[in-house]
């Protein structure tokens, strides 16, 4: 399974902790950055990883800012990224199984290095089961997707 990672300077010390714990475990990885603690910008590096995944040079992202919040923004603008923002394993698990999400963001002011290392553990374990309802639910999501990106008169 190949896997694209981005963070910036805010998750860095997260990143690679999932991007060390990753390899052990046998996933390719391609690491869009950034790779030391200085400053950077969220979008620099979250947005090239999750487009990888958009079209289909990895098959999952794992993204990271210091909230996780700009990092998942970024990511749910990107057609065909369906990113949850999580905090624990629970809802880690929970947004495969129920969303088959392709983008996992956290936070790496919100949650440890180790933290960070079981969520994307249990995310990248957990199986989506196809459950025709909620296939139902994330085709309605793909429709809404492609309702945005046609031309609307009114503007």
């Amino acid at each position: 399974m190949k896997i694209a990672l981005a963070c910036d300077h805010g998750a860095f010390d997260h990143k690679e902790a999932i991007r060390e714990e990753l390899l052990k475990r046998g996933f390719e990885i391609e690491d869009f950055g950034c790779y030391s603690s200085a400053s950077v910008d969220y979008p620099d590096t979250v947005y090239p990883a999750v487009k990888s995944v958009a079209l289909g040079k990895n098959e999952f992202g794992v993204v990271l800012c210091g909230t996780g919040i700009g990092a998942s923004i970024v990511a749910n603008k990107v057609k065909g990224i369906r990113c949850a923002l999580v905090y624990d394993t629970q809802t880690a698990a929970i947004t495969r199984e129920h969303n088959n999400t392709n983008v996992l963001a956290m936070g790496g002011r919100l949650v440890t290095p180790d933290e960070a290392v079981e969520i994307a553990l249990t995310w990248l374990n957990t199986l989506y089961p196809a459950d025709p309802r909620h296939q139902r639910r994330i085709d309605k999501i793909t429709a809404v997707e492609a309702k945005e990106g046609e031309h609307d008169e009114r503007c």
